[in-house]
């Protein structure tokens, strides 16, 4: 038993998302918050750079480096890139291949049996002994300090970078939920459609997101805020500037918001009374990113009638509420063991 004790490894929480990676240290609290993004040598092979470092390489490499994300509305576009970026981050906290036993990982509620296995073999392929699964409606909810617990109904709203996860939460369980794959990214592409569209000047996702974090709003603002971005005339072909202001890109994520105000209503019109009536009075709390997009309160109260809360940490929720479930003797799903499997040779997505 001793030994047994001697080489019992950590126990983590990971938010494996379509933005970013966050690793939950049993202990130790969030140790790694990076974005999902992965350099790779295109002859070679060889990851050149992981996280932050590779995020500043997206739309700048050199023919020969690719610089992607290998994961797509939260689920697995490439199953060897994403084994690659778990072992690099679990490296930055101090381990090894097998210095961890049991994971807590996290998965969008609407991902099918197939992307749940691919998701679970590159933790395994990582180096994680066993793996469990818990959706992120139920892990944001619980980081966010709602009595998921209790017989009343609580509702999250949780937008993350690839998907928006809206669920009704009692007794311990998702009683209700819709899930949409619609978030930050389909955000920035309609900021990229709107300047492409009215002044014929493309510019890069990642220009898109400095300008949705600079102007972006979801409800009018007191005060119009003005943002400069810079790209290639598409009819000269020269380099350009020009200016948005918070209205113009209000116009541009007006579609993708309305989707997600949507996935809200069809929600709260599938709950049942008796829980529609506790989330009346205990209103609408918003998790991920888009909870940091100005005026997403107000939106969404105008359009449901309810009130609604931001998280206190909206982009650490998920992991923290993963992390708080390795304290619990079971998490939603059986763990699944380490074992040999053949890995996959996929370049796709």
């Amino acid at each position: 038993m001793a030994a047994r004790r001697l080489h019992r490894g950590r126990e983590l929480a990971i938010d494996l998302g379509t933005a970013n990676t966050l690793v939950f240290v049993r202990g130790g609290g969030i140790a790694v918050f990076e974005p999902s993004v992965v350099a790779i040598d295109e002859l070679s092979g060889r990851v050149q750079a992981v996280g932050e470092d590779a995020r500043r390489m997206i739309g700048r490499t050199p023919a020969s480096i690719r610089a992607i994300r290998p994961l797509r509305h939260g689920v697995i576009q490439d199953f060897d890139i994403t084994a690659e970026m778990l072992r690099y981050f679990i490296r930055r906290i101090g381990g090894g291949a097998l210095s961890f036993s049991r994971v807590v990982l996290c998965v969008p509620s609407g991902i099918t049996a197939v992307e749940r296995n691919a998701v679970e073999e590159a933790t395994l392929a990582a180096g994680a002994r066993t793996v469990s699964l818990i959706e992120e409606p139920m892990a944001a909810a619980i980081g966010a300090g709602l009595p998921v617990g209790e017989p009343q109904g609580s509702l999250i709203v949780d937008i993350g970078g690839g998907t928006t996860e809206v669920a009704v939460l009692a007794l311990g369980g998702i009683v209700v939920w819709e899930s949409v794959r619609v978030g930050g990214y389909e955000l920035d592409e309609a900021i990229v459609r709107y300047v492409d569209a009215t002044t014929n000047l493309l510019i890069g996702p990642e220009t898109a997101e400095a300008a949705k974090l600079a102007a972006g709003s979801a409800w009018t603002l007191p005060e119009k805020i003005e943002t400069d971005v810079a790209g290639r005339d598409r009819i000269t072909g020269l380099l350009r500037r020009t200016t948005l202001d918070s209205d113009e890109v209000r116009s541009a994520i007006a579609q993708p918001l309305e989707t997600i105000v949507e996935t809200v209503r069809r929600t709260l019109e599938a709950t049942p009374p008796e829980l529609a009536a506790d989330v009346a009075s205990r209103g609408i709390v918003v998790a991920g990113g888009g909870a940091l997009l100005r005026g997403i309160d107000r939106l969404l109260s105008a359009e449901t009638g309810l009130p609604v809360l931001v998280a206190d940490a909206p982009l650490q929720c998920v992991v923290l509420g993963a992390g708080a479930s390795l304290e619990e003797s079971a998490v939603a799903g059986r763990p699944r063991h380490r074992r040999r499997f053949r890995r996959r040779r996929s370049r796709g997505g």
